[in-house]
């Protein structure tokens, strides 16, 4: 997962549809890259011989390291351009895929996670920007969905794509990181022909520390508990729930497995597609979508005594469209609260807060797991999130 930092200069002159989308494209391609190991996790841990708590601390490596890399390079493309940091970031990427390609034990696999988190750290920030700039029209609430739809669409195609591959195709833990890797090279090519504004400003790069005015902290604390409470249920999808519906379930099906996490992701997709059309209260769709990610965490619990895959699915369903709901009103809210000089800090902050709780929720769950059964972690960090949502609910109401 990632979300776009930086506020974007005012495009003088635009682009024609074939950029707009070859970016778009490089985006989609980096998110499923990111999130392609997500059904390999449980595979990973059998063949290195790792604890739930390793596997965890795999997934969130990539936390640790894009956000750090977003306060560095959030600004980046504003002085050297879009160009030249999508083109490193995207080299960035292949590294890291590589890198899983090539894991012959769980320090590879900490590598190509921070590899990974670096990309996206570099590339957020100015693929967001390229999004407005390459637009024809200049429609930036189009950009920002584009931008929601790469990464929620990206990281739902990734597992799938992962998941069917290795059950059903040759080397499973090698072949979908190398095929991506091809297609990440191409789109790294093909971004060395995007055109840059010949009259936009060079800014100055300067770091983006995570700073929030004083006056909007209250609203600030409101919007970044949604998102990052919705981030943390996806990210419990992407890393330890197909291990725990693997055990539940009794199954070795990969592309099974990766299906749950897609299901959470497509809902997230058509949800953020769904709420652009119909334009309501900021607050009261937030509070929906905490409401119906409250749902669906709750059936993902309920799932384990009754060893349901249908409760899965349907978990899964409600807590992506929770997600799509409440996280694009609450990017949206904060676009509207913070002033357009203080944008990029104010939005570092904001990641800053999702990740955080995204590497809490996950860890604890390793964490407990080495303590308790892996039904009993995911359950207890599961309904804490209830417990949170529900009462962000609440202050959005």
């Amino acid at each position: 997962m990632a979300t776009h930092a930086a506020a974007c200069p005012e495009p003088r002159g635009r682009a024609g549809a074939g950029p707009l989308a070859a970016v778009w494209l490089a985006w989609l391609l980096l998110m499923a890259g990111v999130n392609l190991a997500t059904p390999l996790y449980p595979v990973y841990a059998k063949h290195f011989h790792f604890s739930s708590l390793v596997l965890t601390a795999i997934f969130a490596t990539y936390a640790f390291v894009l956000v750090p890399a977003l306060i560095l390079f959030g600004r980046l493309s504003d002085r050297f351009g879009r160009r030249p940091v999508l083109v490193v970031g995207l080299a960035t990427a292949s590294v890291g895929l590589a890198l899983f390609a090539a894991a012959t034990g769980p320090a590879w696999l900490f590598a190509a996670r921070a590899a990974q988190g670096l990309a996206v750290g570099m590339i957020s920030g100015a693929a967001t920007a390229a999004l407005v700039e390459l637009d024809p029209a200049g429609d930036r609430r189009r950009a920002a969905l584009l931008a929601g739809l790469a990464q929620a669409g990206g990281s739902a195609a990734g597992p799938l794509f992962a998941g069917v591959l290795a059950q059903w195709a040759p080397d499973p833990r090698r072949l979908c990181f190398l095929v991506a890797l091809g297609a990440t090279v191409v789109a790294a090519v093909a971004a060395l022909e995007l055109p840059e504004p010949a009259d936009r400003e060079r800014e100055p790069w300067r770091i983006e520390w995570p700073r929030v005015p004083p006056e909007l902290l209250l609203d600030f604390a409101r919007v970044s508990l949604t998102a990052a409470t919705v981030w943390a249920t996806l990210a419990l999808y992407l890393s330890i729930v197909p291990s725990y519906a693997q055990s539940l379930l009794g199954t070795h099906n990969l592309a099974l497995l990766a299906v749950i996490a897609t299901v959470a992701l497509v809902a997230s997709s058509v949800a953020q597609i769904a709420a652009q059309r119909f334009a309501g209260s900021r607050r009261r769709d937030q509070a929906v979508g905490l409401g119906l990610l409250s749902l669906g965490l709750a059936a993902l619990v309920v799932a384990a005594p009754l060893h349901s895959l249908a409760l899965l699915l349907v978990g899964a369903l409600a807590a992506g469209t929770g997600h799509g709901l409440g996280f694009l009103n609450a990017q949206q809210e904060l676009n509207e609260l913070a002033p357009a000089q203080r944008r990029g800090e104010v939005t570092a902050a904001f990641i800053s807060c999702i990740y955080f709780l995204v590497a809490m929720a996950v860890i604890s769950s390793g964490l407990l797991d080495l303590h308790f059964s892996l039904t009993v972690s995911v359950g207890a960090v599961a309904s804490a999130l209830i417990v949170v949502a529900v009462s962000t609910a609440a202050w959005q109401l």
